[in-house]
């Protein structure tokens, strides 16, 4: 089932917990704009190439739209489509005063040079520049781009408007950038499992995890489990999977995998099929890589007790049934993985005040904004008798209708 699917489903199911009136169901579905463009550039050999860049702008009934931008070279409308629609969700959930958006552009940002990236970035700026704001559309970076593309966005945007440092999030720290964005998804991680963990008595040390995916999110999450004493025990990234069952030494792989492009060959562990790390025994299994890599073929054999979802749709709603019977619990990503997009906020919040806070101070909040989160949502899984997803769900569309509804929507 793919993302849009899946996201459609869980949109309807907590639409129906909410006894949500059908038409404002059917008008909360529907995204406020979709913008796609033509982005012409010359290349560094003089011949010209375009490509398409669009941007969906879900919802803004709580506030600006929100949502990051990747450069990838099969950007899929539907898939997009789903991301902006799971940020509109995602930012009520964290309960920040932020709508959905997503974008892209359709090309593969490793067979472009440098120049070429900053001159189809700046086009795709010029042509989206009236549609995006501090107060309509704050763009962020995604797959394929990074901190230097959110510069030159800023940079572009500001020929047109004047200097806009709150117009892009995930920025260079020296140009308005918060500090702690770069670890605040592998951060909200660690905070989210703690408050997961918390609920049933236990804390992060002594559990023995396993992590699927070893880039930012993944080797921050690892990170920062080891220092709160949790024992990673398995890792794999796109080149390989290392295990070891007295845990790994994660400032060592993180060398490792910074001089060798990825974690085969480490020498602090065996080498293990990547296939069957998510299998593995552990206490709590944290997918950080791809979409639908928990499946209805592979549910069954999972023997975690917990799953955080740190990627962006991990599990299969087949999948979900099945862990559900054997008693596992999932925190979902939208709630497990916003912890960026709220350190996005602070940034956000920061450039906006023009006062810039400390690190200490990003991390304390982050931590109250992720605890609060957990909270709310427990206590709609309470009163709607559902799991953790559907507690999520139900907490951020709810959200969002009450939103809408005062603000006049049939009118």
């Amino acid at each position: 089932m793919n993302a849009l699917a899946a996201t459609s489903r869980n949109f309807k199911q907590a639409a129906k917990l909410l006894g949500l009136d059908s038409k404002l169901e059917k008008s909360l579905l529907i995204p406020f704009r979709e913008i796609k463009v033509e982005c012409t550039i010359p290349k560094d050999d003089g011949t010209l190439a375009s490509y398409v860049g669009f941007r969906v702008q879900h919802d803004n009934a709580r506030g600006p739209m929100k949502g990051g931008i990747r450069y990838h070279h099969e950007v899929d409308p539907d898939e997009v489509n789903a991301l902006a629609q799971l940020m509109t969700w995602k930012t009520a959930v964290a309960n920040i005063p932020y709508g959905g958006a997503k974008g892209g552009i359709g090309c593969s940002p490793g067979d472009l040079s440098i120049s070429e990236l900053e001159r189809l970035t700046r086009v795709f700026t010029q042509k989206i520049h009236d549609l995006i704001g501090i107060h309509t559309d704050v763009p962020a970076p995604d797959m394929g781009t990074n901190a230097q593309t959110m510069a030159w966005i800023l940079d572009e945007y500001s020929k047109f408007h004047g200097y806009s440092p709150a117009v892009v999030t995930g920025k260079p720290v020296d140009l308005g950038g918060s500090l702690g964005r770069d670890a605040a998804t592998g951060r909200g991680v660690l905070f989210a499992t703690e408050a997961l963990l918390a609920e049933h008595g236990k804390g992060i040390a002594g559990q023995r995890f396993v992590i699927q995916g070893f880039g930012n999110v993944g080797s921050w999450a690892a990170q920062l489990i080891t220092e709160a004493g949790g024992k990673v025990i398995a890792i794999s990234d796109v080149t390989g999977a290392v295990k070891n069952t007295n845990g790994i030494d994660i400032a060592k792989l993180m060398k490792h995998s910074a001089e060798n492009r990825g974690i085969k060959g480490f020498d602090g562990g065996d080498a293990v099929d990547p296939t069957s790390l998510l299998t593995e025994e552990c206490d709590v299994l944290i997918p950080a890589a791809l979409g639908g890599v928990i499946n209805k073929d592979n549910a069954d054999a999972i023997k975690a007790k917990y799953i955080i979802e740190a990627a962006n749709h991990p599990t299969d709603p087949e999948a979900d049934e099945i862990l559900a019977k054997k008693g596992v619990l999932i925190l979902p990503d939208i709630l497990a993985n916003s912890g960026g997009v709220t350190v996005s906020y602070f940034e956000w919040v920061q450039n906006i005040q023009g006062f810039m806070w400390d690190e200490e101070k990003v991390n304390r909040e982050l931590k109250t904004y992720m605890t609060r989160a957990f909270r709310d949502t427990k206590e709609m899984c309470r009163s709607h008798h559902c799991d953790l997803r559907m507690g999520a769900f139900t907490l951020g569309v709810n959200r969002v209708a009450r939103a809408t509804v005062l603000r006049g929507w049939e009118a």
